[in-house]
């Protein structure tokens, strides 16, 4: 299985969990996703009151300098310490 592959198997993956992952959690892999899919963060940074998207960008922007590749095998690096945690691996 390619790298593009097996990133897009453990993005439908993470859905197996059966607790919601903690916001830090989810924010690492919204900002991985992001920089894999569509690369460095090409809007602006939301204004001060707009908290849950703000925080979106700040994860995405904190991931700017890798690659598609890497950020991709981030994700799956991810992903898979969060199904191991939660006992599906």
């Amino acid at each position: 299985m390619g790298l593009q592959e097996d990133f897009e198997a453990h993005a439908k993956k993470i859905f197996d969990l059966k607790e919601k992952p903690s916001n830090d959690d989810m924010l690492i892999l919204y900002g991985l996703y992001k920089q894999a899919t569509i690369g460095p963060v090409n809007t602006s940074r939301p204004g001060l009151l707009n908290l849950r998207d703000r925080a979106k960008w700040d994860a995405w922007k904190a991931v700017e300098g890798k690659s598609k590749e890497e950020a991709m095998a981030d994700y799956i690096t991810k992903v898979k310490q969060m199904l191991e945690t939660a006992g599906i691996a």
